[in-house]
């Protein structure tokens, strides 16, 4: 495991989606050294981020960026070794959230229960639920739209509990790694370990796409049950918002 090639692919896999999604609905945009994605009518991908470290004479144009596309969330990948996001908490910005990126080496399948069925979402209907479902976890909303424009871009799953839509997950390729994302699961059917069987469930699908590693955020919610399944740290995302 080569923890710089391993960072470098967590960003490209992150930031590949927010660029895909977006593009999609022509909501993507470079702009010199930073880029952005903001959907209208939708809390994500909402996102402006840059490959290099920023300097204090970067801040003008990410302000001036924010103020003409309100609500973009910054991510900070604590990789620098710089102490740079001081600029932001020195220039009012405020933390959003945290995130810890981490990666597992895909080896062996794992044996499913076969409670869940799991539905590539591939139609509107299935959209809408997914839309609607998917805020019950993260509190903000994809839209449906997002999803409908998607379909052949990023895989995007419904996955059901006796026949009733209980939870999300989005997976999405790049190269020999597996980004798993959106795993969710609404709060009536927490603490039944449907979270973690919709893990394996995608590390099966990463393994059967010949991938070689699965990268994911995760929040602390999630982090206990990816740890267990062998994923290890990488580095630290801190989501940062101009208050």
């Amino acid at each position: 495991m080569n923890p710089i090639n391993l960072i470098k692919d967590n960003i490209d896999n992150l930031t590949t989606l927010w660029k895909t999604a977006a593009a999609s609905l022509l909501s993507y945009h470079q702009n010199d050294f930073l880029e952005f994605s903001q959907i209208k009518n939708s809390g994500w991908p909402n996102r402006l981020w840059f490959r290099e470290d920023i300097t204090e004479d970067d801040l003008l144009q990410i302000q001036k960026t924010i103020e003409k596309n309100p609500g973009l969330v910054i991510p900070y990948w604590d990789i620098f070794g710089s102490n740079s996001n001081e600029i932001f908490e020195k220039n009012g910005f405020s933390i959003r959230n945290q995130l810890a990126a981490m990666a597992l080496k895909l080896n062996q399948k794992f044996t499913l229960q076969n409670n869940l069925v799991f539905k590539r979402v591939l139609n509107e209907e299935d959209a809408k639920t997914w839309s609607d479902i998917y805020p019950l976890s993260f509190n903000y909303v994809i839209s449906k739209e997002t999803l409908v424009a998607n379909y052949e871009n990023v895989t995007f799953y419904l996955v059901h509990f006796e026949g009733k839509a209980i939870g999300t997950l989005t997976l999405f390729q790049t190269g020999n790694i597996m980004g798993i994302h959106g795993v969710g699961v609404i709060p009536e059917m927490r603490k039944r370990g449907f979270a973690e069987e919709i893990m394996k469930f995608a590390i099966n699908e990463a393994i059967d796409a010949n991938c070689e590693y699965a990268q994911l955020q995760a929040s602390a919610l999630g982090k206990g049950i990816y740890t267990r399944l062998g994923f290890v740290d990488l580095f630290t995302i801190t989501n940062y918002q101009l208050t």
